[in-house]
């Protein structure tokens, strides 16, 4: 299941010591439910390797602004605390994929 990111959380995550991967999301978007289903099964799939991540735009706005979030979805990628690569819109399952594999 995927980490619930939160504005004071998100450093903690971040910072964790693996990749992390964070889709910033919204209930009411469309594209975002596509999307949902996907992260959850990475989440699943890479649990040992890589920390998933949903951030909720509507309730977290201090980390939306810090990155300049303004389409949803928006997947970002870190590797040591910093981002690295950024995915935006909905994409397949495999567009994912690449870019963990690329984290680790």
């Amino acid at each position: 299941m995927a980490v619930e990111v939160l504005d004071n959380n998100f450093k903690e995550i971040i910072n964790s010591g693996k990749p992390v991967v964070i889709d910033f999301w919204a209930t009411w978007c469309g594209p975002c439910r596509m999307v949902s289903p996907i992260i959850d099964e990475l989440s699943e799939e890479y649990a040992d390797k890589v920390v998933v991540g949903k951030c909720d735009v509507d309730n977290n706005s201090d980390i939306t602004v810090e990155f300049g979030i303004r389409n949803i979805p928006t997947v970002l990628f870190f590797k040591d605390g910093v981002q690295v690569d950024k995915q935006v819109g909905a994409v397949s399952k495999s567009v994912f994929e690449e870019k963990i594999k690329s984290l680790l």
